[in-house]
């Protein structure tokens, strides 16, 4: 029995996941968004061309949206879908859930399911059942690690990047910009259920990126700065809260990697004693 059908005519989906543009060859994993259909099945919804959508279909995470989805035939991940009309889609933004009352709007939905062993996952997704999208709660994060890494992207990218959705809209003198590739590398080593060595997995959220570019600003450029003002909000902030991994393979690796997981978001409630302070 398959997953889900291969049309999903006004599907509704909870969005949780928007993961930081990458270039791709096969043009299957420009910018990943994820979510809860119907708030109970995750799934996988790309390529969405974010930057071309009118102001009014610009979800932000944890909107419920209506659009019309087709499985993404190019992907053997059973989750993934695509915008039946691409750029053309009409996206219907229905409602955002808050954090009012606890966080148990959002809590009530991404915490149906939840894994606590990597170890498991990794079990499911070489599995016929080809897992590639969960939520995962860690049994301890010991470190957040950044990294140096390109500043520019590939040459190679930067030829398809103009034949692709991944510019920002026109400026005002009519010029498409480049959207700007990250230089660091972002990572949490952790403990799941049954490890007896901390795991690293890289972190791919959009929010993470945005984060950076933010604390760039605010440092008037100092780099350094702004990473520790990162590492101050994922590490020593997010550590003091219920934190949870949304956690997704990836479409190259997922068949042949040990460990075909990354993290593409966080959910971070308080934690229930915090709750009872308030």
């Amino acid at each position: 029995m398959p997953y889900l059908p291969d049309e999903l005519p006004k599907a509704k989906v909870l969005i949780t996941v928007k993961t930081y543009p990458l270039p791709s060859r096969s043009y299957t994993e420009l910018v990943c968004t994820a979510g809860l259909l119907d708030g109970e099945k995750w799934i996988r919804i790309y390529p969405v061309p974010f930057r071309f959508l009118q102001d009014g279909d610009k979800y932000p995470k944890y909107s419920w949206v209506e659009l019309d989805l087709v499985r993404n035939t190019k992907d053997f991940r059973p989750e993934s879908y695509r915008l039946k009309l691409g750029v053309d889609e009409h996206i219907t933004i229905l409602d955002k859930i808050g954090t009012a009352n606890d966080w148990m709007g959002r809590k009530s939905y991404v915490l149906k399911e939840v894994y606590s062993s990597m170890t498991e996952l990794i079990r499911l997704a070489k599995s016929p059942q080809q897992k590639s999208l969960a939520t995962l709660k860690p049994a301890r994060i010991v470190d957040f690690v950044v990294e140096d890494d390109e500043r520019e992207w590939k040459q190679e990218w930067l030829d398809q990047l103009k034949q692709m959705n991944m510019f920002e809209m026109p400026t005002n003198n009519g010029q498409r910009k480049v959207i700007k590739k990250l230089p660091y590398k972002f990572s949490y080593r952790f403990f799941s259920e049954g490890d007896t060595e901390p795991r690293k997995m890289m972190i791919e959220d959009w929010e993470i990126g945005a984060l950076f570019w933010n604390c760039l600003y605010r440092t008037d450029g100092d780099e350094q700065a702004a990473l520790e003002l990162v590492r101050q909000k994922y590490f020593d902030e997010f550590m003091e809260k219920d934190l949870y991994l949304f956690v997704g393979t990836t479409h190259r690796f997922h068949n042949v990697a040990p460990n075909p997981f990354v993290i593409i978001g966080v959910f971070y409630p308080p934690k229930t004693d915090q709750l009872l302070l308030l």
